[in-house]
């Protein structure tokens, strides 16, 4: 019976993160087909490159065709190299993704067939701040949930097996160069420079909202009532560790109260405290990336 909880369980997790990676590439196809297409923003990964041959070749290439045959050749090699179980979702993603891609850009052009203007004809750095910080969003889901878009992420990966090469490095080499060849196709540093300034606060935004997601603090209480405060803080759902403590100056033991919570959970033990012993010694810090029962789930590819 326990086994068969587990793999309900596991099931569930694993619809609830192709469910959550749809929604996040949902946003990111907005973004792309809203904010960076009308203005002629050049954006970083495969989508940057589909970007650049949609204007090269006037249109007659969609973003959405470019993006998926470049994946389908990549997801080819990476199944041989990095296994099924890394290309799984990715898989998804990029059939998702080509997809919503596809029907955005339907959606979205005027009855001439051309994107419109949606913040102003003369906004592009507005757009391209929008577009960045919703992309920076989407990708944050895709990755909270396991997820991958595959692209430029596939070839950092196949890197990173064969050479001493970072993720992040590759990942950024490699979008450098994509950003920096849009030069060619518009003759104009400012739409270089969008796409850097694209880049910059699309990962920024990711940063903050991963580590936004996973923010915990920890306390270590000492307090004389100690019994009462543990009793306390376990009723509000978090667990208490106990460990043993002993004064240096005064040389006399006294247990110290360990509790990992959610960062919005802080106020209230704070409060519930100050209510029982307003004089205890607390100590409170952030931390992140906290797994185990009550918080993130390990997850692996």
């Amino acid at each position: 019976m326990t086994n068969v909880l587990k793999s309900r369980k596991m099931l569930w997790l694993d619809l609830r993160d192709y469910v959550t990676i749809a929604i996040g590439l949902f946003i990111y196809s907005m973004a792309v087909t809203c904010f960076m297409l009308p203005y002629q923003i050049t954006t970083g990964g495969l989508t940057g490159i589909a970007i650049i041959i949609y204007y090269a070749t006037h249109g007659a290439i969609e973003i959405q065709t470019t993006y998926f045959v470049i994946n389908a050749l990549l997801l080819i090699v990476a199944v041989k190299i990095l296994g099924w179980k890394f290309c799984l979702k990715t898989i998804y993603a990029v059939l998702v993704l080509t997809f919503l891609l596809w029907w955005m850009q339907r959606v979205v052009v005027d009855e001439n067939g051309k994107f419109p203007h949606i913040v102003g004809e003369d906004q592009a750095f507005m757009a391209c701040v929008i577009g960045a910080c919703l992309e920076g969003i989407a990708l944050s889901i895709c990755f909270l949930s396991n997820g991958s878009t595959g692209g430029t992420d596939i070839i950092a990966a196949i890197v990173n097996k064969y050479k001493e090469i970072s993720l992040g490095t590759m990942l950024m080499l490699l979008d450098f160069v994509i950003i920096s060849s849009c030069y060619f196709i518009f003759h104009d540093w400012r739409r270089v420079v969008f796409g850097f300034a694209t880049l910059i606060i699309s990962n920024v935004t990711l940063d903050y909202v991963m580590n936004r997601t996973r923010q915990s603090v920890l306390f270590f209480i000492i307090t004389e009532k100690f019994n009462e405060i543990g009793d306390n803080i376990l009723k509000t759902g978090r667990g208490v560790t106990v460990l043993n403590g002993k004064g240096w100056y005064t040389k006399s033991e006294r247990p110290v109260l360990m509790v990992l919570a959610k960062q919005r959970e802080s106020i209230n033990i704070l409060r519930l405290i100050k209510m029982i012993d307003s004089n205890a010694f607390v100590s409170m810090s952030k931390v992140s990336g906290v797994f185990g029962e009550g918080f993130d789930v390990i997850k692996g590819k």
